[in-house]
C-alpha cells in the first residue's frame, strides 16, 4: 500500500495565511477565530491541539538507534528523510539549522536516510560518508560539511567525489584510512541500500520528506514558515487554560512601563473605560507573556504592535475578551494604546500603539491606555511589516512589562 500525503489539521490555517498575500492597508492583525452569537466577558480559545513528539504514527517511532540533536523533550521535533545530495533537502537543513540556533530548547532534529539511488549518482555514496563518519562519532559534523558544502561536490564523478570526501574526512580530523575503509564496508552500503528499498516500498513521495511531530508536513518549506510552525507550536504549551481572574479595581490607577532594548515606554491604563481589556493585560503582564519578546509588526507612521510570543502575529494566550468601545476614546493621536482582534469581541494578548492619529480604527479595537512618555521609543523601532513567505528584519525586543497601581 502506498503512503497517502496528509496535511496536519493544525497545519492549514498557518499554510493558507502563509501563501496569499495581504490585498487590504496595514492594520493589527490576529488570528481568525469564530466568535459565538452572545459571547461572555472572557472565552477560552486554545490552539488546536498538536500531536506530541510522542504521538503514534505511520512511520517507525524515534528510538536511540536514530540520529538526533536537539533536547529529546523539545515542544517541536522534526523527522527529516534526506537525500545528501538533493538541492531541496540541502535548503531544510540550512534553515532548520537556523531555527535550532534560534530556539535550541523547543526543537529536536531526527536525520534519517532516504537516498534516491536510482535518481541521483552520488546519493548512496554521500551517505555511506554519513555513516562511516558516524562510526568515529562524528556523524553530524559529516552531515553539515555534506549539505553545506553540496555547490563543491555535487557536479563531481562518484570516482572524484570519493577522492573528495576522504580529503575533507582526513582535514576534519578524521582517521582517513578507517575512513576509507568504512566507506565501502559491506554492512554500510547495505544499510543504505536498504533505506532506498523499504521508502520506496512504503511510498515515500520524495525528498525531503518531513515530519513534524509524528505528522507528515507538506507545506511551505521557507524559513519563515517552519519559524512559524515552531514558534505556534512552542506557543501552546504556554497558553491559559482559563480567563484571568479579576486582578483590578476601577477605582485605582495603573500605569505599565514597557521595557524594551530601545527605551522605556511609559502608559497609562484605562482601568475605570476598559476594565476587562486592562485586567488581561495586567494578568499577561505579571504572568510573564510578554518577557523578551518581539515588536513583530512595525508600520512606519502608523503603529506598532507586539504582544505574541511566538513572534508570528497568530499567537494568542488561550483566551479572548470582549471589545470595550467608549464614545470619548478615539485613535486620534499619535500614543493610543489598543488590543487587537480578529473581530468582535474577540480581543487577545496582543496590542498595538499608534504612532500617528489612525481613526479608520476607531470602533474596531478596544482601547485601554495612552502613552505618557517614551514615543521617542517607539518612533525609533525598526520598521517591520513581514509579507507571507518572505523574510522580515528582526523585530525590537521587549524585555518586559511592569504594572504599578497607584
Amino acid at each position: 500500500m502506498r503512503l497517502k500525503i496528509l496535511i496536519p489539521s493544525f497545519l492549514l490555517l498557518l499554510i493558507a495565511s502563509c501563501s496569499a498575500p495581504a490585498t487590504t492597508p496595514p492594520e493589527p492583525t490576529a488570528t481568525l477565530i469564530t466568535i459565538p452569537p452572545t459571547p461572555p466577558a472572557c472565552t477560552v480559545f486554545l490552539t488546536v491541539p498538536t500531536p506530541g513528539a510522542e504521538a503514534p504514527s505511520l512511520f517507525p517511532p524515534i528510538t536511540d538507534v536514530d540520529r538526533s540533536r536537539g533536547p529529546a523533550n523539545a515542544a517541536v521535533t522534526f523527522v527529516v528523510y534526506g537525500d545528501y545530495q538533493d538541492q531541496r533537502s540541502g535548503f531544510l537543513v540550512e534553515a532548520l539549522n537556523q531555527l535550532q540556533s534560534e530556539s535550541p530548547d523547543n526543537l529536536r532534529v531526527v536525520s534519517r536516510l532516504y537516498p534516491l539511488v536510482e535518481d541521483n549518482d552520488k546519493a548512496a555514496i554521500a551517505a555511506q560518508a554519513a555513516e562511516a563518519a558516524n562510526e568515529q562519532g562524528k556523524f553530524w559534523e559529516m552531515y553539515d560539511l555534506l549539505y553545506t558544502q553540496q555547490a563543491n561536490w555535487t557536479q563531481l564523478s562518484a570516482g572524484d567525489f570519493e577522492q573528495w570526501i576522504t580529503a575533507q574526512a582526513a582535514g576534519s580530523g578524521l582517521d582517513a584510512a578507517k575512513f576509507q575503509s568504512d566507506l565501502k564496508r559491506e554492512d554500510i552500503v547495505a544499510k543504505v541500500q536498504k533505506a532506498w528499498d523499504d521508502g520506496f516500498k512504503a511510498g515515500y513521495p520524495g525528498v525531503p520528506l518531513i515530519l513534524i511531530n509524528g505528522e507528515l508536513y507538506t507545506g511551505p518549506r521557507n524559513l519563515e514558515s517552519l519559524r512559524e510552525i515552531v514558534g505556534l507550536i512552542t506557543l501552546g504549551k504556554r497558553q491559559f487554560k482559563s480567563c484571568p481572574p479579576v486582578l483590578i479595581e476601577k477605582n485605582r490607577n495603573y500605569i505599565a512601563t514597557l521595557h524594551t532594548e530601545k527605551g522605556d515606554v511609559v502608559i497609562e491604563l484605562f482601568a475605570d473605560k476598559a476594565p476587562i481589556t486592562v485586567n488581561s493585560f495586567v494578568f499577561l503582564a505579571r504572568n510573564g507573556w510578554y518577557d523578551n519578546i518581539t515588536f513583530h509588526r512595525v508600520v512606519a507612521d502608523l503603529f506598532a504592535q507586539t504582544g505574541d510570543p511566538s513572534g508570528t502575529g497568530k499567537g494568542t494566550p488561550g483566551y479572548y475578551v470582549n471589545t470595550e468601545f467608549l464614545p470619548d476614546l478615539k485613535f486620534d493621536k499619535p500614543g493610543m494604546v489598543g488590543m487587537a482582534n480578529s473581530g468582535p469581541d474577540s480581543s487577545n494578548g496582543q496590542f498595538f500603539i499608534t504612532l500617528a492619529p489612525a481613526e479608520q480604527f476607531n470602533n474596531r479595537y478596544s482601547i485601554f491606555g495612552q502613552v505618557l512618555s517614551g514615543m521617542d521609543v517607539l518612533q525609533s523601532l525598526t520598521p517591520r511589516d513581514p509579507l507571507p513567505g518572505m523574510e522580515a528584519p528582526l523585530g525590537d525586543r521587549l524585555l518586559s512589562v511592569r504594572v504599578e497601581e497607584r
